[in-house]
């Protein structure tokens, strides 16, 4: 069956979240959104793509940073509303030069952070 990305479910602003996996550790690394041409993207470059909602523009991770994620493989969850993008991830993938966005844990109702950020060439 030839994929579409037009059967996916997106949200009323024609979003879905796609989580971003490190497809050799299994770590969760991030959460974004994707468009439809986002999705497309993605399946065509081989480059992850998503749609940055504070820019209303196409982010191609890694293109100002060189923290690039090159697409292993794509999965929907069985609601077709979630994606999941299996990555090959150079350097930190959050933002604040954490290898995850998930560096906070929430212990014993206190916020622990469990992750230092990255330095540099790691």
């Amino acid at each position: 069956m030839t994929f579409d990305p037009a059967t996916l479910k997106y949200d009323a602003a024609g979003l879905i979240p796609a989580i971003a996996q490190d497809a050799a550790s299994g770590e969760v690394l991030m959460m974004a959104w994707m468009n439809a041409d986002a999705v497309a993207r993605t399946l065509d470059t081989g480059r992850v793509t998503y749609w940055s909602r504070s820019r209303s523009a196409f982010w191609i991770k890694g293109e100002t940073s060189g923290h690039v994620q090159d697409l292993i493989e794509m999965r929907v969850d069985c609601d077709r509303d979630c994606l999941l993008v299996l990555v090959r991830q150079t350097g930190p993938a959050c933002h604040t030069n954490r290898r995850s966005c998930f560096y906070t844990a929430v212990r014993d109702a206190q916020e622990t952070e469990i992750m230092a950020p990255m330095a540099a060439g790691e």
